[in-house]
């Protein structure tokens, strides 16, 4: 965000005003945290906020400070639509295009009130007034942290704030071990401990909660993975008849392709999961070093996301999406031979 574009929202938010903060579709930990720690904030300075997300999202974070002030757009349709017609300002996070939030996108297209995006993924859409857009950073949560920092906040974070923007930057980091990891982001995270995230207790909630299913679950992803070492590349598929025999909840699956990625001289991973709603198969991908799963996803999967970290989906069936991945496989071997 530019000197003139943050002199412009500074005077905006000078008074109190009716404020919608949007988190993406599927919403992650870095959404729910960074929607919510920016929501408890503005608040605090008698601002009218409301978090509304697409959809549900999983119960694991449904411990987190203020969640249950959320509304979603897929049953909380009239009352979603209320709220923002009558915003002055709407707030994006952890998202930079509107497709990423499904039939929500319908009525933030009919509005006037300006956007403020605040999202760290690549290419970012021309659709907000103000961006704050950094690509370079851990997780959004770390990005409403600085966004807060420039509004001379940092006093005013309490310990419901430090908790979501704290988890938010725990799940999206991979509990700090991804490259966007930095030096600056542990300055951040110690700060937060200082005003009240107990990390142990926030640690426990969203690691230590599995259920049986979700083991069984895992048992069965694992049992699936393949390993294709002439690629350096490890993938798991999950079918729609495998998540209903194990009573399938939203969120169950989350970090299983970070185990294809674990193995060694393994440099990318993907997950391939049948959609029970959605006549797709959803699909993550994550890799190592400078292979750029943005790009591959991008290129062939209608995704994206980080260099490291992405998102994807196929209208084919899974078999098919599955032997269509592989056949693209032959045309990265250098450039995954050559990843470092």
């Amino acid at each position: 965000m530019n000197e003139k574009q943050f002199k412009a929202l500074k005077s905006l938010l000078s008074q109190p005003k009716n404020i919608v903060i949007i988190g993406h579709k599927n919403p992650d930990g870095d959404a729910i945290g960074a929607t919510l720690g920016l929501s408890l904030f503005l608040k605090n300075r008698g601002h009218h906020t409301q978090v509304i997300c697409p959809n549900d999202f999983p119960n694991f974070l449904k411990w987190m400070p203020d969640c249950d002030s959320i509304i979603t757009y897929d049953s909380q349709k009239e009352q979603s639509i209320e709220k923002i017609e009558e915003a002055h300002i709407i707030f994006t996070l952890d998202f930079n295009s509107l497709s990423r939030i499904g039939l929500l996108k319908d009525p933030l297209e009919k509005v006037t009130a300006p956007f403020v995006m605040i999202d760290h993924h690549q290419e970012p859409d021309d659709y907000a007034t103000f961006i704050y857009s950094d690509t370079g950073m851990s997780s959004t949560c770390q990005m409403v942290y600085h966004f807060i920092e420039l509004f001379d906040g940092i006093s005013e974070i309490t310990p419901k704030i430090a908790t979501n923007l704290y988890t938010g930057i725990m799940t999206d980091t991979g509990s700090f071990r991804f490259p966007s990891t930095t030096a600056i982001t542990h300055r951040v995270i110690a700060d937060l401990i200082d005003k009240g995230a107990e990390n142990t207790t926030i640690h426990q909630n969203i690691y230590d909660t599995n259920n049986p299913n979700r083991i069984k679950l895992l048992g069965i992803a694992l049992k699936n993975l393949t390993v294709l070492p002439e690629y350096h590349t490890a993938y798991i598929t999950l079918s729609k008849e495998e998540l209903q025999e194990n009573n399938f909840k939203k969120g169950d699956t989350e970090g299983f392709v970070n185990y294809g990625l674990s193995l060694t001289g393994i440099k990318f991973a993907a997950i391939f999961i049948e959609s029970i709603k959605e006549n797709i198969v959803k699909i993550s991908f994550r890799s190592k070093g400078d292979f750029s799963v943005n790009d591959f996803s991008k290129n062939h999967f209608y995704g994206g996301g980080h260099l490291n970290a992405a998102g994807g989906r196929s209208d084919k069936p899974l078999k098919q999406t599955v032997s269509n991945f592989i056949s693209i496989l032959s045309h990265y071997k250098k450039d995954l031979d050559n990843a470092l």
